[in-house]
């Protein structure tokens, strides 16, 4: 049995391909960045459930699902694209599949990401035209500029499309409650990647990168991010004025609100890494995963 080969391979090696297989897809499914786009998918979806008062048809809610999420998953990987040469250059990124060139040559992941971007817009249009424009608005916004002082500003655009999408799906007119979701994702999205920029800032340094906050003496920067704080918190209690939410989503802000005060007054203290890291894990999954959930359940109970 042992002498059987096939290309020079012994003849036994389903598992071995098998792995080789998995391996391959999961790099491809890692350029799509899943966390982050499961986390915009997320906010979009709330988005949607709040617009339609706790309550949306089956069509539109699957077409915001599917938008949302395709449409995140493809500009993530176009944005890790444009970005594998920095990503190459730091330490914190140098691992991706791109910069490690575990998919090779990197345009392979083009068509992948170009066509989740195009089936997401077809969807988005389905749903409403405005629902196409702010898609393609964040898809621009996503991909210009990229590592540059500008793209804090367009990522915080680009964030705030999801958030339209699912809103207008269901309600396709401007008003304050959607203006107060777009303005709170304005705001978080700075606090969200200046933190890690805080974080890693040495590693931004040696990579090239010299524009704010790491071009800032550290403590200026960290009160920026305090500031910041103050506004999302702020931001968060006139989203609960403007869409006369309930005392279950007031709560949940003040918590929410005065944990991240909290951590940006012991960043500020101590200007250490670490506390910088925390104010960054802090802001995604817990801070804006609870915001958005809490919107929810604020028309459930």
């Amino acid at each position: 049995m042992s002498g059987l080969r096939k290309l020079g391979r012994p003849v036994f090696v389903g598992m071995s391909d098998c792995q080789f297989m998995y391996r391959t897809a999961w790099n491809y499914i890692e350029v799509l960045k899943p966390k982050e786009s499961l986390l915009l998918t997320f906010i979009g979806v709330c988005a949607a459930i709040a617009a339609a008062g706790g309550y949306p048809s089956i069509w539109p809610f699957l077409g915001v699902l599917a938008a949302v999420a395709l449409g995140s998953a493809g500009a993530n990987g176009l944005t890790n694209y444009l970005d594998r040469d920095v990503d190459a250059r730091m330490v914190r990124t140098n691992h991706r599949a791109l910069p490690a060139k575990r998919i090779d040559p990197p345009e392979k992941m083009l068509p992948l990401a170009i066509v989740l971007i195009i089936v997401a817009l077809v969807l988005a249009w389905l749903l409403h035209p405005l629902c196409l424009l702010f898609g393609l608005i964040g898809v621009i916004s996503a991909s210009l500029w990229r590592k540059k002082m500008t793209c804090v500003f367009q990522g915080a655009i680009a964030g705030c499309a999801p958030v339209l999408i699912g809103y207008l799906a269901f309600d396709p007119e401007m008003s304050w409650t959607i203006l107060s979701l777009s303005l709170l994702i304005v705001i978080w999205v700075p606090l969200h990647v200046w933190s890690i920029m805080i974080a890693y800032r040495d590693d931004y340094l040696q990579a090239g990168i010299r524009y704010f906050p790491v071009s800032w003496e550290v403590r200026n920067a960290i009160k920026v991010l305090l500031l910041l704080s103050i506004l999302l918190y702020g931001t968060s209690l006139a989203l609960w004025y403007a869409a006369n939410l309930g005392w279950l989503f007031f709560a949940v802000a003040n918590i929410l609100g005065l944990i991240m005060l909290y951590a940006n007054s012991r960043l500020l203290l101590t200007g250490a890494s670490n506390d910088a890291w925390r104010v960054y894990k802090l802001s995604a999954y817990p801070y804006l995963g609870l915001i958005f959930l809490a919107l929810c359940f604020d028309f459930w109970i």
